[in-house]
């Protein structure tokens, strides 16, 4: 079994859905978000403190992990789960983003994606049949298809240009695909044009994949049109397979994109605010190196029960941001995945009570910080 998807409860007056995605390594109940550890670590934390939160499936990246230390590496090693210690499933991302985002290092052509390590300067040709490789030689649960991912602004013509070369790419990754165990996911591209988005699931669930993801999207647009694409293509994709929306991960996206049918979430903002002394709380996101917190003797949400929030003091992770500790960044960042553990049970909560618009205004102040 590579992958197995049922839908548990509708909610009455929206696409939002709960559900239970069976993996080899871990059952996950869905709406989910995903902790990102790229380097396999997420970083600040162990994979223990991970699993205490409630997560169950993380994500690492297949472009770095091909460059440091090696697939080849890992997988003498046992695989990624036994290399990192991780008890619970793992997807990997394929690349595509990771290589868009070396502009200035990479060049695309219909055989792959030629680029130059960002580490020493090597040259490296990415390929969707590579992609593919060094995702099974890391033994993940959930693998990616290579995609052609564009920035914003994009001309229509260049959207379409990496709608057909990423499907192209898909129908490559599933001709290479070797092992049974992971499941493939295919990536929906077209920039801002929904015409060319139901183009991109068109072509791609003709091939019939395990789930699809909504690729492209948080790279500079606007929020408004941000939702109007994720609906745009939630309604061109199979009800009967998990949807996953690629490093969106405010709450309140969150939550619009689950109303629209998402399923699956992944994004590096709690673990990265949190080392940036940004937390998330019920009341709003609180930077603690704010003169105010100096002497403040509370938790930083008297709400939230993590470690962070039952034995320290705003007053004490101040101190500890300001001194640099990195015991500093580990609390934080324990904090922040909880809060996005109890984001995502609020939601499958709302969805099986019909009351996900509420939460939606709930959570609307997460986009701003505390001024208290």
């Amino acid at each position: 079994m590579a992958c197995n998807f049922s839908i548990t409860h509708q909610h009455i007056g929206s696409k939002a859905r709960t559900g239970l995605l069976s993996l080899t390594h871990a059952e996950i109940e869905t709406p989910a978000f995903m902790p990102v550890g790229t380097l396999a670590a997420v970083k600040a934390v162990a994979p223990d403190i991970v699993w205490d939160a409630g997560y169950r499936l993380i994500l690492a990246n297949a472009y770095h992990l091909y460059l440091r230390p090696g697939h080849e590496l890992i997988e003498r090693l046992g695989g990624l789960r036994e290399f990192m210690n991780w008890q619970g499933a793992i997807l990997t991302d394929s690349g595509g983003f990771q290589v868009f985002s070396l502009a200035k290092l990479r060049k695309i052509t219909d055989e792959g994606v030629l680029f130059q390590s960002h580490i020493d300067g090597s040259t490296h040709l990415f390929t969707p049949e590579l992609s593919l490789a060094v995702q099974e030689a890391l033994g993940a649960d959930i693998i990616m298809v290579l995609d052609d991912v564009r920035g914003y602004p994009a001309r229509e013509t260049e959207a379409l240009e990496a709608v057909n070369r990423t499907t192209e790419w898909a129908e490559r990754s599933i001709a290479s695909k070797k092992k049974v165990d992971p499941a493939l996911f295919g990536i929906v591209q077209g920039s801002m044009f929904p015409d060319l988005r139901r183009l991109s699931a068109q072509g791609l669930t003709s091939l019939g994949f395990d789930g699809y993801a909504i690729g492209g999207l948080s790279v500079g647009e606007p929020h408004e049109l941000m939702v109007e694409i994720i609906d745009a293509t939630t309604r061109c994709l199979p009800e009967n397979k998990p949807r996953y929306l690629m490093g969106v991960g405010m709450p309140i996206d969150i939550i619009e994109a689950t109303i629209r049918g998402v399923d699956m979430f992944d994004c590096v903002l709690p673990t990265r605010n949190a080392r940036n002394a940004n937390l998330f709380t019920s009341s709003g996101r609180l930077n603690i190196r704010n003169a105010r917190y100096r002497e403040d003797h509370g938790p930083v949400d008297p709400q939230c029960d993590c470690v962070l929030c039952r034995n320290y003091s705003r007053a004490y992770l101040r101190h500890l941001f300001r001194e640099k500790e990195i015991f500093g960044f580990n609390l934080a960042t324990i904090h922040n995945l909880n809060f996005y553990y109890r984001l995502m049970s609020d939601i499958r909560s709302a969805i099986r009570e019909n009351r996900l618009k509420s939460l939606l205004q709930q959570y609307s102040f997460q986009t701003e910080e505390i001024d208290d």
